[in-house]
């Protein structure tokens, strides 16, 4: 059984930054690419970012590039989030997600195999 547990959420100003942990447990970690999806209410889901294995490729949404930065650590079965220069548009619950022993990184959600429980992630203008 795979399960990936984030954390890291919170509240912030805009301007601000925080990092996002996603922690994962079993095999399936070591071969697979990782994502980041984010959820606003009453919006659909939309990818953010996404890292391959072992951790060379990596691809982010327009709307987070240059400011958002994926980054993943093997040894710990880990993958990280860093958020900068916040601002209320990306306040939304975000999801970590894996694939099923795939290397490539994917910005459709339908890729990925497994989902964490979410974090919400607020920032205040």
């Amino acid at each position: 059984q795979v399960q990936l547990v984030e954390s890291g959420g919170g509240l912030v100003q805009a301007g601000g930054s925080l990092r996002l942990s996603c922690a994962a447990s079993g095999r399936t970690f070591s071969s697979a690419a990782m994502g980041w999806f984010r959820q606003a209410p009453g919006k659909e889901q939309m990818f953010v970012a996404a890292i391959g294995w072992p951790g060379r490729t990596t691809d982010y949404a327009d709307s987070v590039k240059g400011r958002f930065t994926i980054s993943r650590d093997n040894a710990k079965n880990t993958v990280y989030l860093q958020m900068n220069s916040l601002q209320p548009e990306d306040t939304a619950v975000y999801y970590c997600a894996g694939r099923a022993s795939i290397h490539s990184p994917s910005r459709e959600s339908r890729h990925y195999a497994y989902w964490g429980q979410g974090t919400q992630v607020t920032v205040s203008s």
